[in-house]
């Protein structure tokens, strides 16, 4: 390959990277998430990680069920923590599912209700598998259901509102102001599942592993969709979203 070659190999190379670094980049949450996952399985099991998670608990309620911090803070925190809860996402969800239909977003509307839906079965599916034990009774401010690891509230948060900002994103022209969107997406799925910790719900690992296997499943969602609208464009496929004119 004679040098002329090799600079334009480069060029196109640097071309293709920059075109595909979003998806590059769900590809990277992706591996990085179900690797978090794996680990904190494995250390949640483990003396050390049992030993950090009580640290954080009794950090978090020095006095078993009265949470650190002014009586509003508490307040705040119920209310937060209900952001993450089934009923209010659902209503989310149909409602934005709706406007996306609206909009003529039909592929962003059903994968939207297709994520909610499989982080519901993720959710359950992994607390059946794996069946730990809540915080104490004596700690949990808000009442709980089912089995702790991982936190369904910080994983269906997390699939929820990060599939929602990414989608969000394509809707603006400005980096900052796509910044901004998937900034305030991921703020409320790390307040929602801080929420869950403050509140004695979950043990930390367990909000931890619901933020991975979340975040993964969101990005994975955006890379389907990602691959499904490049290849239905030209077709013209009913199912892609259409752009407003």
């Amino acid at each position: 390959m004679t040098g002329e070659q090799q600079v334009v190999f480069w060029r196109r190379a640097l071309r293709v990277a920059r075109s595909e670094i979003a998806a590059l980049t769900a590809l990277l949450v992706v591996a990085l998430g179900v690797m978090t996952f794996v680990e904190v399985a494995d250390d949640m099991t483990e003396a050390d990680g049992q030993a950090f998670d009580q640290m954080v608990l009794q950090w978090m309620q020095p006095v078993a069920g009265q949470p650190r911090g002014p009586w509003w803070m508490h307040e705040a925190a119920a209310d937060l923590t209900s952001l993450g809860g089934i009923s209010v996402l659902a209503l989310f969800a149909a409602i934005a599912f709706g406007f996306l239909l609206i909009q003529r977003k039909r592929l962003s509307a059903v994968l939207l209700l297709v994520g909610l839906a499989g982080g519901v079965a993720l959710s359950e599916g992994l607390k059946a598998v794996f069946e730990r034990a809540r915080p104490p009774v004596e700690y949990q401010a808000v009442e709980t259901l089912n089995a702790s690891f991982p936190s369904g509230h910080a994983l269906l948060s997390a699939v929820f509102y990060l599939t929602l900002g990414v989608m969000l994103t394509r809707a603006f022209s400005k980096r900052r102001l796509k910044a901004f969107v998937l900034g305030s997406a991921m703020l409320i799925a790390m307040l929602i599942g801080l929420t869950r910790i403050y509140l004695g719900a979950h043990w930390a690992t367990d909000v931890f592993a619901g933020w991975s296997v979340g975040a993964a499943w969101a990005m994975s969602l955006w890379l389907v969709a990602y691959a499904v609208e490049r290849r239905q464009t030209a077709s013209h496929a009913r199912l892609q979203d259409e752009t407003s004119g």
